[in-house]
């Protein structure tokens, strides 16, 4: 088996390094060419993935932004074999699969949506590591759920890698629930952290519950600007239901109304353990 990875950065540079562990050969490929021998240098990959070697692996990650991910499908889906399964590994689905399955059935290769369920604060390939995946969730979007050989396959390749759990969904089920469970963190924490007090007083009173909120303030602005328009539709759906919940937050303060303040908070606290009951 050979494994092909396009873009070296933290997921990318993470599968590489753990299919390296499973004893894995590893084609890479990163537009930033230093990038790209630092990876062989470093024996996180075996060599450079190319035009003439691209149609010798098994599946290809693309760990790039959704509009590259399209791209690259366009410009080499007919250096691909048809036996070669394409797995991006993008933040948003509905439209890198459409153009998944576009270019897939004009070359011939097999296309699937991928996302793994993983990270870090910082990114690139310095802070990726092989362990990254270790028990994390992939999430598997397939062209065609019914190809059963190809999910089976794919399945098998994501657990070489580390992940212990593998889901499937529609490119639109995957978009509306990350845009709660992921864009909505790194949307809220990123306006969070603008607060006079955070430049004022920075950490000195704080605890593990800031640390933890603000992590993801810090982030990719131009990899996440092109995820949140691509899904501004679920993005601000849930941001201004959050708006909506937050006045009335406000309202109960200023009112002075400890009875709905307090109705509110228990409302949170019971469907917090709602939901991590139904997730048990």
């Amino acid at each position: 088996m050979r494994i092909g990875i396009v873009g070296l950065g933290l997921i990318g540079g993470s599968l590489a390094k753990a299919y390296k562990r499973a004893g894995i050969k590893v084609y890479g490929y990163d537009k930033n060419h230093l990038i790209t021998e630092l990876a062989i240098m470093a024996k996180s990959i075996d060599q450079e993935l190319t035009k003439e070697n691209t149609k010798d692996c098994s599946v290809i990650f693309l760990a790039i932004s959704p509009d590259q991910a399209v791209k690259w499908m366009e410009e080499h889906g007919n250096e691909l074999s048809t036996n070669t399964i394409v797995i991006d590994c993008c933040g948003t689905k509905r439209k890198v699969c459409e153009a998944g399955v576009q270019w897939s059935q004009k070359y011939g290769f097999t296309f699937v949506g991928g996302h793994p369920m993983a990270g870090l604060q910082f990114g690139g390939f310095k802070n990726s590591k092989e362990s990254l995946f270790d028990g994390a969730l992939f999430v598997v979007v397939p062209s065609d759920p019914n190809d059963l050989f190809t999910l089976q396959k794919v399945k098998e390749v994501v657990l070489l890698a580390g992940f212990s759990k593998v889901t499937y969904t529609t490119p639109e089920n995957h978009d509306k629930i990350i845009a709660f469970t992921s864009q909505m963190a790194h949307v809220v924490s990123n306006a969070f952290i603008k607060s006079e007090t955070a430049r004022e007083e920075g950490t000195k009173i704080s605890a593990g519950s800031y640390r933890d909120f603000t992590r993801v303030a810090y982030l990719d602005a131009a990899m996440w600007t092109e995820l949140f328009l691509e899904n501004k539709d679920y993005l601000k759906s849930e941001i201004d239901f959050l708006c909506n919940e937050l006045r009335k937050y406000s309202k109960a303060l200023e009112e002075n109304d400890s009875e709905g303040l307090y109705k509110l908070l228990k409302e949170g606290k019971d469907r917090k353990m709602e939901v991590d009951h139904r997730c048990d």
